[in-house]
């Protein structure tokens, strides 16, 4: 189990520590160049804030690398991004780049998906390792296992996570099983609970950034669709997403287009004609066989798609 210790904003830690019930967190980076290879799916990101606050506040758990333009980055997490409006978003980001961002210009930025985040109360602060060097601009890595700042740091973030002021809400899988792990010896690897904004964004991305149906690429126009609602117990798991274009996603949620869990065909109702009077450009969809993503096992769940091939109308 890897730790990473990144090097943060207090008043984008300010912010999110304020609010109840944080799902997710973007732990953007400026650059639209940015990488991050250092955690896999599971694995705590942590929070140190900028000197002279040489402590640990908090973290979350890492779900997702993804380059995303500002606006999408904004539409997905809204204030999980550290700020209270894109305005100030814009604003921020203009603070690390070269030139300042245009009116017109959506630049891209590197997002750091983090799920299940915490954060501490200043009591529960913990110092900065000592190996941690204090001009360190973006952060270091250490092993929860096999070496001794690890598991000290390890440690220390467990104890903190096994008390309910720190999560301010009930706890997901991944926090549990770090919690889990003080009793029962090494840490387990558990992937976290995914939010909303989590969701939208890994969906779109495994599908490259293209409608399942039509391939349709104008970014504005794609949505993540539930395949079964979130309301019906449906997870925010990207099996259970589909990219579809907006006007197909409308339809999708309403029961006039489902996808065969067999055939992964596109099925158009013939409600549509009936109480429409219209629907041709979307009847020349039916029987087309979606797209699905390169990534194995990243497509959509053939138990999701039977579940709403039961509700198609």
């Amino acid at each position: 189990m890897k730790l990473f210790v990144a090097v943060t904003d207090f008043d984008w830690f300010q912010m999110l520590a304020s609010k109840s019930g944080v799902e997710e967190v973007n732990f953007w980076r400026p650059s639209p160049d940015a990488t991050f290879k250092a955690l896999n799916p599971g694995e705590i990101l942590l929070f140190k804030l900028h000197s002279p606050r040489n402590f640990i506040v908090g973290g979350g758990f890492f779900a997702r690398f993804v380059t995303l333009p500002i606006s999408l980055a904004w539409n997905a997490f809204g204030e999980g991004n550290g700020v209270r409006s894109l305005e100030e978003m814009r604003e921020r980001i203009s603070r690390y780049r070269p030139s300042p961002i245009r009116p017109t210009e959506n630049p891209n930025i590197g997002c750091i998906l983090l799920a299940e985040p915490f954060f501490f109360s200043q009591d529960e602060w913990i110092p900065t390792p000592s190996n941690f060097k204090l001009n360190t601009v973006q952060g270091k890595g250490y092993d929860a296992e096999n070496d001794g700042a690890g598991k000290s740091l390890w440690a220390a973030v467990t104890e903190r996570l096994a008390t309910p002021a720190t999560t301010k809400r009930v706890p997901g899988p991944a926090t549990t099983a770090a919690v889990g792990s003080r009793r029962y010896g090494s840490p387990v690897l558990v992937r976290p609970r995914l939010g909303q904004g989590t969701f939208r964004v890994i969906v779109t991305d495994a599908y490259e950034r293209r409608c399942t149906v039509t391939g349709e690429r104008t970014l504005p126009v794609l949505e993540a669709a539930h395949i079964k609602p979130f309301s019906s117990g449906g997870p925010h798991d990207p099996d259970n997403g589909l990219l579809l274009r907006s006007d197909l996603h409308t339809l999708f949620d309403q029961g006039y287009l489902t996808v065969d869990a067999k055939s992964l065909q596109v099925i158009v109702s013939h409600r549509i004609r009936e109480e429409f009077e219209n629907g041709r450009d979307y009847y020349g969809l039916d029987g087309r066989v979606i797209r699905l993503p390169r990534e194995e096992g990243a497509g959509p769940s053939r138990d999701y798609l039977a579940f709403h091939n039961e509700q198609f109308r």
